[in-house]
């Protein structure tokens, strides 16, 4: 009896192709939901920190991804250490208060929290 986790093979002992790329699928749906939550979490922080919009927090963590030159998973992750208490690269940093500064706040104004 095969189970769904042994290799399925073809009578002339291939591997079934579509099962291959079936497992390929998998494996980048499930990379894209990891990555997703971690970007989430960091809008969290962003929100959290500077009190602005969660979809400014999205817009703050692209700018900063391409101002610095470091993927936008790899910037979320930093945001995530960030508020567990580690420092921020200073071009990350810098990047970073630069692109709040273009937010507004909850009132409205950039770069100011409520």
């Amino acid at each position: 009896m095969t189970t769904s986790r042994e290799q399925k093979q073809l009578p002339d002992g291939t591997r079934d192709p579509a099962v291959t790329r079936l497992e390929q699928e998998n494996a980048q749906l499930r990379q894209a939901v990891d990555s997703h939550a971690v970007v989430d979490q960091a809008i969290g922080v962003l929100v959290a920190a500077h009190r602005i919009a969660p979809a400014a927090g999205f817009e703050v963590l692209r700018e900063v991804s391409q101002h610095t030159n470091i993927k936008l998973h790899t910037i979320a992750e930093m945001m995530i250490d960030w508020a567990l208490g580690q420092p921020l690269p200073e071009t990350v940093e810098r990047a970073l208060g630069q692109a709040v500064q273009r937010r507004p706040g909850q009132d409205g104004v950039p770069g100011r929290p409520q």
